[in-house]
């Protein structure tokens, strides 16, 4: 049984991140960015004091948590102002994948190294084509008659950190010997892969984590990169989908609470007449206002995380989906109303409000659009027709 009330092990680890978190903060991120590098020096402490790998095994050096016990790391660092986008993909994906479907050889190659930080492995999902339509995708993987391997065809688009990463867990589709059908499986695609190439794509989101287009031209690989059961499929996927979504979720509630603490103590100090603009309501309600949308969306994340890791794929996916939502529209109206809050100094790069303007918005987008979101809790909790 869940509780509303945060467990003092929770609170203690939030404690602990957070103070790790001002040891950095934005400064450092914007020092990184601006050396165009990855965060290396707070992606390496944080896995040495065992945040990076809190959801893994402890049998393979995590742990032994759960996807409750990363959002927090991530939101945390998301409110200190450094955030670490490679912790949705890297522990949070494939490292639920592989522990919880990846063979034992697999799970000793992997998982001790994502724990540590030592290796990163990035998701490869999303294709020019598919876009949200996960049945649309044209990646396939073939097998070679002769040597047993694995030939991977195909292309996607806007994965992130692929460049640090060690592999990408590519999604892909075979033919169902039976069906004919494809059906999506996963394979483990190390970085330099004959064939497997990358192109960086030119963004104006402002992050230290670069996006990419991968092309996938008849890549060779071992029968034992592919993750668990060939016939497994959506299980699998999803498996990774939802702690997607709760871990951004936790981005965005994060990024959202940052620009907040900035609008809140601008409010207090600025003073334009007699008193500090922040008595003013027009200037007090919004912010308390997007602090009630924060805190809701974090109570939907916290139950999506606790059905999650109870096993309940089912109504995860359903409180996974919502608080992704939840938590993208108040992150989005947060940064919007801590901007206005500043006026002119929000656009400063003193107060690192305005690139966040455009990195808000990557919550209503990624990892699904808030449209697809709306279908999924129309058709699938409302009952109603599909409109697609």
């Amino acid at each position: 049984m869940t509780t509303l009330i945060e467990s003092e092990e929770h609170q203690a680890l939030r404690e602990a991140v957070a103070a790790l978190g001002k040891r950095y903060g934005r400064d450092y991120i914007a020092t990184v960015i601006a050396e165009n590098r990855h965060p290396q020096e707070l992606w390496l402490e944080a896995a040495k004091l065992g945040y990076l790998g809190v959801n893994l095994p402890e049998a393979y050096g995590g742990g032994g948590g759960g996807i409750a016990e990363l959002s927090i790391v991530l939101e945390e660092l998301g409110a200190a102002g450094c955030p670490l986008l490679m912790m949705v993909v890297s522990p949070a994906i494939c490292g639920t994948v592989i522990a919880r479907f990846g063979t034992e050889a697999q799970k000793l190659t992997w998982l001790p190294a994502l724990a540590s930080g030592t290796r990163t492995m990035a998701f490869g999902i999303t294709e020019p084509d598919a876009g949200s339509n996960s049945h649309r995708i044209t990646t396939t993987a073939r097998r070679d008659p002769d040597t047993g391997d694995w030939l991977l065809t195909g292309r996607k688009v806007f994965i992130s950190g692929v460049d640090i990463a060690d592999a990408t867990l590519i999604v892909g589709r075979t033919e169902d010997s039976r069906t004919g059908r494809l059906k999506p499986c996963l394979f483990i695609v190390p970085r330099d892969t004959p064939g497997f190439t990358r192109h960086r794509i030119d963004m104006e989101l402002t992050a230290a984590e670069k996006q990419f287009e991968l092309t996938l031209d008849d890549v060779r690989l071992p029968a034992d990169a592919l993750v668990g059961d060939e016939d497994a499929g959506l299980l699998q996927l999803f498996a990774g989908l939802n702690p997607e979504r709760i871990m951004t979720a936790a981005f965005a509630i994060g990024m959202g609470r940052y620009a907040l603490t900035q609008a809140i103590t601008y409010a207090r100090d600025r003073t334009v007449w007699s008193t500090p603009i922040g008595a003013h309501q027009a200037v007090a309600h919004p912010l308390a206002q997007a602090h009630i949308d924060l805190e809701l969306a974090r109570l939907m994340m916290q139950k999506a995380a606790h059905l999650y890791d109870a096993g309940d794929d089912a109504g995860a996916g359903e409180a996974a989906n919502m608080a992704k939502y939840a938590a993208g529209e108040a992150c989005v109206k947060a940064v919007d109303q801590a901007v206005h809050t500043l006026g002119g100094n929000g656009l400063t790069r003193e107060f690192g409000l305005g690139s966040l303007i455009t990195a808000a918005r990557v919550a209503r987008i990624a990892p699904v659009s808030r449209e697809m979101i709306l279908n999924y809790v129309s058709h699938q909790t409302l009952g109603l027709p599909k409109s697609y």
